[in-house]
C-alpha cells in the first residue's frame, strides 16, 4: 500500500523524505526529546538510513513499524515524525508513537496528529484497536492520550531498562467502536481521506 498523505488545518502527515535526515536527526538529538525515546540516531548517516528504510517499506504491512513524517502544512518544514507498528494482519490491531520538535510543542500539533492518525486508522483502514506504550513521567504524552479518549489500561512498574535504568510503562489504548461513539456525541461525521 502506497503510503497516506493525512491532511489537517495545520499539518501533513506523509512519506519521510531523504532530505528530512538533517532535521531529523536535529530534533532527536535534542536532550528533552532523547529522553523519552527508544531510538535516537548515533549520526546524521544513521538517520539517513532510518529515512531511507522506510521508503522500502509498504505501508501498512503487518508487523513492521512505519514512520511518518509530520510537516507544517503552510512551510512543509518537518516539524515531527509519527511511528506506526502494524501488528499481525487477522488482529488490526496498530501501536503508534509520536515525536514532535521541541521548538514546535505545545502548539497543539500532537493532539492535531494523533486526531488525524486515529480517524485514518479507523474510518480509513478499518482498524479495530490503537495503543500507545509511554513512559509515565512524560506527562504531556500521557495528558494527550487521556484527552483524546485513550483508555489506560496498564501501568507496569520497572518493566523496561532504559537509558541505564528501570523505567515504568504505561499502556493507553482505544477501540474503533470508542472512537466511534466519541466522534458521533461530539457530532462529528467520520471523515474519510
Amino acid at each position: 500500500m502506497k503510503t497516506p498523505e493525512i491532511m489537517t488545518d495545520r499539518l501533513i502527515l506523509g512519506a519521510l523524505r531523504k532530505a528530512d535526515a538533517p532535521q531529523l536527526f536535529e530534533y532527536r538529538s535534542e536532550p528533552e526529546v532523547l529522553r523519552y525515546q527508544s531510538w535516537a540516531p548515533g549520526s546524521l548517516e544513521e538517520a539517513m538510513d532510518f529515512v531511507t528504510g522506510f521508503l522500502r517499506i509498504p505501508f501498512d504491512q503487518a508487523e513492521t513499524w512505519y514512520q511518518l513524517a509530520i510537516r507544517h502544512r503552510q512551510s512543509g518544514s518537518l516539524i515531527g515524525d509519527f511511528g506506526l507498528h502494524f501488528l499481525e494482519a487477522e488482529s488490526r490491531q496498530v501501536e503508534i508513537g509520536f515525536t514532535i520538535a521541541p521548538t514546535h510543542q505545545r502548539n497543539g500539533y500532537g493532539t492535531e496528529a494523533v486526531t488525524a492518525i486515529l480517524g485514518y486508522l479507523f474510518d480509513h483502514l478499518d482498524k479495530h484497536r490503537v495503543i500507545a506504550s509511554v513512559d509515565p513521567r512524560n506527562e504531556p504524552s500521557v495528558g494527550l492520550l487521556k484527552r483524546l479518549g485513550m483508555r489506560q489500561e496498564a501501568h507496569f512498574r520497572q518493566s523496561i531498562w532504559f537509558q541505564g535504568e528501570w523505567a515504568d510503562d504505561m499502556v493507553f489504548a482505544l477501540l474503533k467502536s470508542e472512537w466511534s461513539a466519541a466522534r458521533e456525541r461530539e457530532g462529528q461525521a467520520p471523515e474519510r481521506r
